[in-house]
């Protein structure tokens, strides 16, 4: 009896959430309803999870690069042979368990239902996408058809029956339908252009040169094309073992395209980059949990730990002091006076991250206002001289979509209000700054060193008349969106700096993730991009995407509270920077792919009735 109250009891709250997902879900993907997912699993189910992890390994952390190269080939291989709703399961689950590995930060935000109600739900959503990658791809393959009843291994006898052109062309449609997919991901519902497949590669240097000219697009694209070469050329040895060079034959077209991009990546890192004159700056890292930044009850303690560390951080005389996002607990009156008291007694810039408000147009009441996550930049005088108003916000982090309508969604998720997203993109600049010239690049030695920082004597740099410094601010993920970067970052702009606050995720690889993201937007506008964040990475990267400096290392210091300083490479007076070809002409490699792959849609499927083959 009591377990069948218990039964009933957790059928009544199932009930609801079900029919909420049927409600969302069931017109859109009302079709894929009926594939069983979790019936029938089989060895090609279990390459398929493999594969998700050999995903999910790529990106930080671990970061085993070298797993990216090996999983999409794997991925598709799983499912040669079967029929159009087995290859769109195999896909789901390998994205599945990449995303549900990879995103596993999720959980520690601090609520817990919603937690792990967004960390399933977006990782459900997510893994669509290579499911339908794996069903498009052998729905497009040109070759003979494959019959329901053959075993994996007569169909991959099958495969090799196509010619070589047949098989080249399928591979690089297949690649250009990943990054297709994937510039649906960056812009649909919003868009979440996290962890692309080339972001993998944050630390090939020579390989990421590419995304200069097409984007992190561009290496995705790469990355793919010779996972699927490699996994043919492996599956040309086990299954004709006496073409002794045949595998070598599968991989001609993608070994040439890889090694012409490390060339050209090779020859820009050789192009030397003037770092004359430079920019001091002090990065300060707070590390304050996220549930210490809600209780107002710890404002004081909050705002007391950051005004010590910006003292030390001031002692070593920087030009601009810069604190992170969500850094002011609020603007009070005692709080904004201690702050332009530090910044008038050193003359120093400063730039902070803090909510601000304005009335909306026609107000009539105090509450009727917009609220906006923000950054400011103060003068030396302690003047207020420029606001930025983040753009893109983050969907149940920073609003809640159908809040209005659906009111309960506030008591799973209880965000308290609604950001408004800002009109666009402000530059910050600083005139009159006292830039150093600094010739230890020339001696051999790397920039951007803690150490080297404070070592300022005459005999390394002199002083340089003064110059206006001119930079674009990011706030929060803003720093992972390629279009958006590309927008704020004018042939003007020196160099580009993100204030953001991972708090949420507690010391986590969201913290990595974000950082490896952000080393595409350094190289695809061929500027520094400098970093600094609540609890981690607060670092720079210079133009060509290294990584120079980060606070407290690459062990778990790196999440500590602290600060940092560095000098930052500007554009010489008077002089206009070169802008890339990305930064000319945006996501054409992108948008190119798309046309691939609705052009090959059209030809290919559309005169096509159903079949239960894949082709």
């Amino acid at each position: 009896m009591e377990g069948s109250r218990a039964s009933r009891s957790c059928r009544i709250k199932v009930r609801p959430y079900a029919t909420l997902l049927r409600f969302a879900f069931g017109s859109l993907f009302g079709k894929l309803r009926r594939v069983k997912f979790f019936s029938r699993l089989g060895p090609s189910h279990g390459a398929a999870i493999v594969a998700g992890l050999l995903l999910a390994a790529s990106f930080p952390k671990p970061g085993l690069a070298g797993l990216a190269w090996i999983a999409p080939g794997l991925m598709l291989f799983a499912a040669a042979g079967q029929r159009g709703k087995e290859c769109f399961r195999i896909g789901y689950f390998a994205g599945l368990t990449n995303c549900l590995c990879s995103l596993y930060w999720l959980l520690f935000i601090p609520f817990p239902a919603g937690a792990i109600v967004g960390w399933f739900a977006l990782s459900a959503y997510l893994a669509l996408y290579p499911a339908v990658w794996v069903w498009l791809c052998w729905r497009l393959f040109s070759g003979k058809k494959f019959v329901a009843a053959q075993t994996w291994w007569s169909a991959v006898g099958e495969f090799f029956t196509t010619n070589w052109w047949q098989r080249s062309c399928w591979m690089i449609l297949c690649a250009g339908l990943w990054v297709a997919l994937d510039m649906v991901v960056a812009r649909f519902l919003s868009g979440f252009p996290w962890n692309f497949l080339g972001v993998s590669q944050y630390r090939m240097l020579p390989l990421i040169q590419i995304a200069s000219v097409t984007g992190v697009y561009g290496v995705s694209f790469l990355v793919v094309w010779f996972s699927i070469s490699l996994a043919i050329a492996f599956l040309r040895v086990v299954r004709q073992p006496r073409l002794r060079w045949g595998w070598l034959i599968e991989l001609r077209l993608a070994l040439i395209a890889l090694v012409g991009t490390m060339i050209f990546g090779l020859n820009r890192l050789l192009v030397p980059v003037d770092t004359d004159p430079q920019l001091n700056i002090a990065l300060v890292q707070p590390s304050i949990r996220q549930e210490l930044i809600w209780n107002h009850a710890k404002d004081a303690d909050r705002f007391n730990k950051i005004i010590e560390l910006s003292k030390l951080a001031i002692a070593v005389k920087p030009d601009l002091l810069i604190w992170p996002e969500s850094s002011m607990p609020n603007f009070t009156e005692e709080n904004f006076r201690a702050i332009t008291d530090l910044i008038v007694a050193n003359k120093v810039w400063m730039i902070l991250g803090a909510d601000d408000a304005e009335p909306r147009p026609g107000a009539t009441g105090h509450d009727d206002y917009d609220s906006f996550n923000a950054a400011f930049l103060f003068s030396p005088q302690g003047k207020v001289v420029a606001t930025y108003h983040k753009q893109h916000l983050v969907v149940f982090g920073e609003y809640l979509p159908f809040a209005r309508r659906l009111p309960f969604l506030r008591r799973v998720i209880p965000i308290p209000g609604d950001f408004t997203p800002g009109d666009g993109p402000v530059p910050f600049e600083l005139d009159a700054v006292a830039t150093v010239y600094d010739r230890r690049t020339h001696d051999g030695e790397v920039q951007g060193r803690r150490s080297q920082t404070a070592a300022t004597g005459a005999e390394r740099s002199r002083p340089a008349a003064t110059t206006a410094v001119k930079l674009c601010v990011l706030i929060c993920f803003e720093d992972v969106i390629p279009g958006l970067a590309r927008e704020s970052s004018g042939d003007d702009i020196d160099f580009m700096l993100n204030l953001t606050n991972d708090g949420w995720f507690g010391e986590s690889a969201a913290q990595w993730q974000q950082a490896a993201n952000a080393v595409f937007r350094a190289v695809e506008n061929g500027l520094p991009l400098v970093r600094c964040t609540n609890n981690g990475l607060t670092c720079w990267i210079d133009s060509r995407g290294a990584i120079r400096e980060i606070l407290g290392g690459e062990g778990k210091a790196v999440y500590a509270p602290g600060f940092m300083t560095a000098k930052i490479p500007l554009r010489p007076a008077a002089e206009k920077r070169v802008p890339t070809f990305y930064h000319r002409h945006g996501d054409w490699f992108g948008w190119g792919c798309v046309a691939l792959s609705a052009l090959a849609c059209v030809i290919r499927l559309g005169g096509r009735g159903p079949t239960r083959a894949v082709n």
